[in-house]
């Protein structure tokens, strides 16, 4: 029988998009009062080179930044956050009720370990496991011989060379963190 353990912290991710600056602002300011400081952001992505599901909603021209946090989760948190996610989107869209975009802020956490990286979801799909409270998760991109590996149903702007660039920034970061704090338990045990 295997020994049940509690799993590592792991890394906050989110990806953010909007075609309106102002979402990015208002988010990152409570992003941060959430989660703590954003230790790493991506450049702007163009979302639209990748698809256009959301320009009837968000509009055509669609920035998409991924931020990582410093402080770090345990992942059992990830449907109270994606819940939270939902919340601000809802907030920001009521704000701007007088504007002629329908969804102005699109949100999208998950996160990071040195093996994988989940996203969270409100739909249901074959490659989705439910978590809690309404919110399933999948597997988007395996780490795998010093590379990050798309699954069959990998969206294509995390399979892009760009956001892989950046992930493995974030990997890196985490493997820091854990390596920093082994090294303080070792020595501490001396």
């Amino acid at each position: 029988m295997g020994q049940i353990r509690q799993p590592s912290p792991v890394l906050l991710i989110t990806a953010v998009f909007s075609s309106l600056d102002t979402a990015f602002t208002w988010v990152r300011k409570r992003a941060e009062e959430y989660f703590g400081t954003i230790i790493l952001e991506s450049e702007a992505f163009p979302f639209e080179t990748f698809t256009d599901y959301y320009a009837p909603t968000m509009g055509q021209i669609l920035p998409k930044r991924l931020w990582a946090f410093q402080n770090l989760i345990d992942p059992s948190e990830l449907p109270k956050i994606k819940r939270l996610t939902n919340d601000w989107e809802s907030e920001f869209q009521t704000m701007l009720k007088h504007q002629t975009i329908e969804r102005p802020l699109n949100l999208d956490p998950g996160y990071l370990d040195l093996g994988k990286l989940i996203l969270a979801s409100t739909k249901d799909h074959a490659h989705r496991i439910y978590l809690a409270d309404g919110i399933f998760a999948e597997t988007t991109l395996l780490f795998v011989q010093k590379k990050w590996k798309a699954l069959p149903w990998s969206y294509p702007d995390y399979q892009s060379e760009g956001y892989q660039i950046f992930l493995s920034r974030c990997r890196d970061y985490l493997k820091s963190i854990r390596d920093t704090k082994i090294h303080e338990i070792k020595t501490s045990s001396k």
